[in-house]
């Protein structure tokens, strides 16, 4: 089992803190860009929770808002 296999595994098995801390790192980049670029972060963390979901199998595009 490689890296990337183990580190998708890993992601998978702990979804939740992995969404939380792609919460956390963008709203660390709204806060010291001042919000000015807030609207390519919201994608990027949409971006990154949607591959992170992927790993572990997980659908939930019923829980976005």
């Amino acid at each position: 089992m490689g890296f990337m296999d183990k580190a998708k595994d890993l992601a998978g098995q702990h979804d939740e803190k992995v969404d939380q801390g792609v919460e956390k790192g963008g709203d660390l980049v709204d806060d010291k860009t001042g919000g000015q670029y807030s609207e390519q972060v919201d994608k990027a963390q949409n971006f990154a929770n949607d591959r992170a979901d992927q790993f572990g199998g997980v659908d939930d595009e019923d829980d976005k808002a």
